[in-house]
């Protein structure tokens, strides 16, 4: 934790994430990515490399296009161009069924990793993520009780989204109430034991709700929905799923110099005039917001938001509006490269994304903790 600041600037850049003055090694490659070319270039790289991904990712499954067919087709699609008369099946495999699955991991990816970001600091915890504070847990339980039900059928294709949304707000509203001292102040640790055992209560609800479902098939897709999956992607999610991540997660980029000093402890916050509760409740609707769509169409994913920011942090240090830049990027790569496994490792049966990405985030995890005692609040 770095020592209290004595300005807004100093709380926007911890004493001890000074970028130091080697020009080798990890302290340079954090050094030259401090200022705003280096990070203008890494983000520029890293968005080549989600371009690169997402266009491989599209080519490969069970019928594999070569990445320059697949850019042609792709192209083809975008400009209205001519495609062979034999290329119809191809293109439509690409662009009906692949391509917005792709593009759904990367935006999901990049949004878990955004909240997660958030969420740590909200909290000042390194272990905190939506898991953590039983957005996620309320959020399933609204879109399995959706669902298993067919409530809200009103809403069509937007059914689930709207489910989960309430849900994760639902969630957040009871965390908060259960949380918040009688001066309605809302202390991290009092959020995350109340985010973990909220948590606890959703999971158990939505086991009530399977198990007393009248349909033996919703109940197993269900089941497979809750461990993580993009294989309901539709062109028609993604604008729903585009707006709440990209403007959430600018929302987020905004926040950041608030984080900075929220992170820093509540005493600190005041000190500079920025009110910590205030703050922090708008944090939690915010990430509500964003984690309760991400929910309704991919399920619950573990891990991303909890090992993004860490190894994000390692590379460009602890101020979030570098964080925040970088972080989304990483988690829509590692996304998109984890849902190309779970749909090819095992072929033609798919891997739920919750058991990858757990079974990459625990030694993950394992590894940062043991290498980087600091980030986990001292050695």
């Amino acid at each position: 934790m770095p020592p209290p600041a004595t300005s807004p600037t100093a709380a926007a850049v911890p004493a001890d994430e000074v970028p130091p003055p080697e020009t080798s090694g990890r302290g340079g490659v954090k050094a030259r990515l401090a200022t705003r070319a280096g990070l203008a270039v890494a983000c520029v790289v890293l968005l080549g490399l989600l371009l690169v991904s997402v266009v491989v990712a599209i080519g490969m499954g069970s019928a594999t296009v070569s990445p320059g067919d697949t850019a042609r087709l792709l192209w083809a699609a975008l400009s209205g161009g001519e495609i062979d008369a034999d290329e119809v099946t191809t293109y439509q495999i690409i662009w009906q069924i692949r391509t917005p699955r792709v593009l759904l991991a990367a935006l999901v990816g990049a949004g878990l990793s955004a909240v997660g970001v958030a969420i740590q600091a909200l909290v000042r915890n390194a272990l905190a993520d939506p898991f953590v504070l039983g957005v996620s847990s309320g959020a399933s339980v609204g879109a399995v009780a959706v669902t298993v039900s067919g409530g809200l059928a009103a809403l069509g294709i937007y059914a689930v989204s709207v489910g989960a949304f309430i849900g994760a707000l639902a969630a957040s509203l009871l965390v908060y109430a259960a949380s918040a001292t009688r001066g309605g102040g809302l202390a991290p640790l009092r959020l995350v034991l109340t985010g973990v055992a909220m948590a606890l209560g959703f999971q158990a609800v939505m086991s009530v709700i399977i198990y007393f479902a009248p349909d033996s098939e919703a109940t197993s897709m269900v089941l497979y929905w809750t461990m993580g999956s993009f294989g309901a992607a539709t062109w028609g999610a993604l604008p729903v799923v585009a707006v709440a991540v990209l403007l959430g997660t600018a929302a987020l980029h905004r926040y950041s110099r608030a984080l900075d000093v929220l992170a820093l402890g509540d005493e600190t916050a005041m000190s500079l005039g920025i009110s910590p509760d205030r703050h922090r409740k708008g944090l939690l609707v915010l990430a509500s917001l964003i984690t309760g769509v991400m929910v309704a169409v991919s399920g619950a994913i573990s891990f991303v938001g909890l090992v993004m920011p860490h190894l994000v942090r390692m590379v460009v240090g602890a101020t979030h509006a570098r964080v925040l830049a970088v972080a989304p990027l990483v988690g829509a790569v590692f996304m998109v490269w984890v849902d190309l496994v779970s749909r090819t490792l095992v072929a033609p049966r798919e891997l739920p994304l919750g058991v990858i990405t757990a079974l990459v985030g625990v030694p993950v995890f394992i590894a940062l903790m043991r290498r980087k005692g600091y980030v986990f609040g001292g050695r």
